[in-house]
């Protein structure tokens, strides 16, 4: 009766071992072996594989993933154009068991592209899409590193019907792309802002999670925050994101490079610290302190977009922004963003943990970096030459020389720009009526001596680049 017994219980562990079991177990293997330190998660718990790449991660009952934080010389597999570093909870599932693949090449020197808001209104827009992904692949080959792209969020419009084509277009630059939640990839007019997860997180996987390449960790957060009202939504980042974070972040070592890319900005137009505005409250990050504190220990870059327009922070000594452009431009109705910034994507080269960037426009030169008008563009300009140079910060000099005569320092300003003006001021021939300029402050100016002819200018970025264009002025 004792032998009979002690089989009931045995065979009853093994039947309620996958749904009772208060811990979630798999492995992290590359060609057959088990791959030690990796970290796993399922979004709130971190930790990391033992010798034999095995793992026994805690159990968090609402969890939908078990993903990787990818490790520093390896890549996850690529399938159907998406990065598979995830598996779906499933309670029948008796172990969670991850392949890796070894880099075909050290990426100590590596690079990346980040683009913002594709969002794709119409199928039409693919054809549009394709010719920047195009552009993006040309980028990629010309350079001296491997490179992977990442996305901040809008892949579409609202339609996430739309994603299997995107993914198809995408996959025309030849990178393997990263993906952040934007406010449009949420699934709106829902209850909750869980509700709102879904439809972007059955095609890539956790809105929120990390993963390594060379010296550097790359974290993607989900900072849309839907409020459970017909479309509204705010920049916050709930608790949760913000506690697993901390977890992850305890996994890297303390004066490493990280990179965090999500959505909506956490400085406004490239104004950090600005009082909670509620007329804001959609356009940058409410509790942005929360982040920034945790990244204190890091030399950090946050990644952004959301506004379709540049604006470029040094937040501090050690924490810098790039709120960039859209690669749609002024969502697929012109070739330039609102505030005259081109179509485009930002360019990111490491060195080992140095970072260095520049913008690239579609269809245009790397060498292209400015535009420039004088009063004949518009009346507001007369008497001086105003240099729009949309990837500009304050560690940027800007001169210009009137008939080759002796350069003289330009200084920033805010403007608008006379192009975007002319090609947004009739709303009847835009899809999007509510399309309107935004002034900047990427403006430099100069007063122009009586009778010039002939400008040059002339903009030196934070790493020595030296950028020109030149203006002929009609008398």
């Amino acid at each position: 009766m004792k032998r009979i017994t002690l089989i009931a219980w045995a065979l009853l562990a093994v039947l309620t071992a996958g749904a009772g079991e208060r811990v979630r177990r798999g492995t992290v293997r590359c060609e057959g072996r088990g791959v030690e330190g990796v970290v796993v998660t399922d979004g709130t718990h971190c930790v990391r594989t033992d010798a034999r790449g095995r793992f026994a991660l805690p159990r968090t009952e609402d969890a939908r993933f078990v993903y990787l934080s990818t490790p520093a010389g390896y890549d996850s597999p690529v399938e159907e154009h998406v990065v598979r570093f995830f598996l779906p909870v499933d309670d029948a599932r008796r172990s969670y068991d991850f392949e890796l693949r070894r880099e075909a090449a050290d990426r100590t020197r590596h690079g990346f592209v980040v683009v913002a808001d594709p969002q794709v209104f119409a199928r039409g827009e693919f054809a549009l899409l394709a010719r920047a992904a195009d552009d993006i692949r040309a980028t990629a080959e010309e350079a001296d590193r491997p490179f992977h792209g990442i996305c901040v969020g809008d892949l579409i419009a609202g339609d996430h019907t739309f994603y299997p084509q995107y993914n198809e277009t995408m996959a025309r630059t030849g990178l393997a792309f990263r993906n952040a939640m934007g406010n449009h990839d949420m699934k709106i007019w829902g209850r909750s802002y869980e509700s709102s997860l879904r439809a972007f997180e059955d095609v890539y996987g956790p809105s929120h999670y990390s993963y390594n390449v060379g010296k550097v960790h790359y974290v993607v957060l989900n900072d849309n925050f839907f409020i459970g009202r017909d479309w509204y939504y705010i920049g916050y980042l709930e608790e949760r994101q913000l506690a697993w974070l901390e977890r992850d972040l305890a996994c890297v070592a303390p004066g490493s490079t990280v990179v965090v890319a999500i959505h909506i900005p956490t400085a406004f137009r490239g104004k950090e610290g600005q009082p909670f505005d509620y007329a804001k409250a959609a356009k940058t990050l409410a509790n942005y302190k929360a982040l920034h504190r945790l990244l204190e220990p890091y030399r950090a870059h946050i990644v952004s977009g959301h506004l379709h327009t540049t604006a470029n922070c040094e937040i501090g000594e050690r924490l810098y922004e790039h709120n960039v452009a859209a690669l749609s431009g002024a969502w697929w109705q012109g070739a330039i963003c609102t505030d005259g910034t081109p179509a485009g994507y930002a360019v990111f080269e490491i060195d080992g943990d140095r970072v260095s960037w520049y913008y690239k426009s579609v269809g245009l030169p790397r060498e292209v970096q400015m535009k420039l008008y004088d009063g004949g563009d518009d009346p507001a300009f007369a008497g001086r030459i105003v240099a729009n140079v949309w990837n500009c910060d304050a560690a940027w000099r800007v001169e210009m020389r009137a008939d080759g005569g002796e350069p003289v320092a330009m200084e920033r300003t805010t403007a608008a720009d006379p192009q975007a003006r002319t090609l947004y001021a009739d709303p009847s021939q835009l899809v999007h009526k509510w399309i309107t300029v935004v002034p900047s402050d990427h403006y430099y100016a100069a007063p122009l001596p009586a009778g010039t002819r002939h400008v040059e200018v002339t903009a030196r970025d934070r790493f020595g680049n030296v950028w020109r264009a030149e203006k002929k002025i009609e008398q």
